[in-house]
């Protein structure tokens, strides 16, 4: 597992500077518009509510532009992540707008030891992030772990069902042309990781990435709503949505008026991601 956390982190750090210089990460717009936010985070809104004057943590924050956003909102914010260049990117931006947000290093596991337990009043957890993690019922621990009594969860994620289909088949030589769908990866938590290799990123970049090996695990939305239950949360809100923020399957999307991206063909037929709401008693 250790081998599995030093591979991820080997290609995080390598892309987290060229992320914050692409204009996927809109960080020109941080720095120019003292009131612009992610969209990541501006589509969360309606679910996400009043943080203002809220102690919040934002676990696998990465390179801190939601979190930032989420600070620009009125919530007093933490940001962890494992990753030693996304946490650098993520002190400069913030230094740089002047936003008084902490960030630390440190993986997700350890968080409630180096952050302290019962000291937020929401976990603010983004797209791309679970796949990262080997053990949901551990994360789950977490989470709880971190809440005050009457603190809350809150997570917008790709759904497992998008994370099991095969994006090489979308546009890869053998890619059928009726837009059918190949689920090709576990859609349940499986013990050992599925091995990536790949030598791009999600964003727009020139950048030529020698870290190409990556390690995910998938989680099933039953596995993780137990996970939840099992340490006492309470689930509230549970919507799924056609769209998810990143061209997930090359060749076979298309944008939407909230800058967002889902099936060109028949989108009804895929739930692209989630948001969750869960409540520490």
């Amino acid at each position: 597992m250790e081998d599995s956390f030093a591979i991820n982190r080997a290609n995080w750090d390598e892309r987290a500077p060229a992320h914050a210089a692409s204009p996927d990460y809109a960080v020109d717009r941080f720095l120019a518009e003292p009131d612009f936010i992610s969209d990541v985070v501006r589509f969360d809104l309606p679910l996400l509510g009043d943080v203002a004057g809220l102690d919040g943590v934002h676990l696998q924050c990465h390179i801190g532009t939601d979190t930032l956003s989420l600070a620009r909102l009125g919530a007093r914010m933490t940001g962890l992540d494992f990753s030693p260049a996304s946490v650098a990117e993520a002190r400069r931006l913030a230094a740089a707008t002047g936003q008084e947000t902490e960030f630390v290093e440190a993986e997700v596991y350890d968080a409630p030891r180096v952050l302290g337990r019962e000291r937020f009043d929401f976990v603010f957890t983004g797209i791309g992030a679970l796949c990262w993690l080997p053990k949901i019922r551990r994360w789950a621990e977490v989470v709880a772990e971190l809440l005050r009594p009457g603190g809350w969860l809150f997570i917008r994620e790709g759904h497992p069902m998008l994370w099991a289909l095969d994006e090489r088949a979308a546009n890869g030589p053998a890619a059928d042309p009726t837009g059918q769908l190949v689920v090709e990866f576990p859609y349940f938590e499986t013990e050992e990781p599925v091995v990536w290799t790949e030598g791009g990123t999600y964003v727009e970049t020139d950048v030529v990435f020698e870290q190409t090996v990556s390690h995910s695990w998938n989680h099933g939305l039953g596995e993780i709503v137990s996970a939840l239950f099992n340490v006492g949360m309470q689930v509230t809100t549970f919507v799924e949505h056609d769209s998810v923020p990143w061209e997930a399957l090359p060749g076979l999307m298309e944008r939407t008026d909230k800058n967002e991206w889902r099936l060109a063909d028949r989108p009804a037929r895929l739930p692209h991601s989630y948001t969750l709401r869960a409540t520490k008693p």
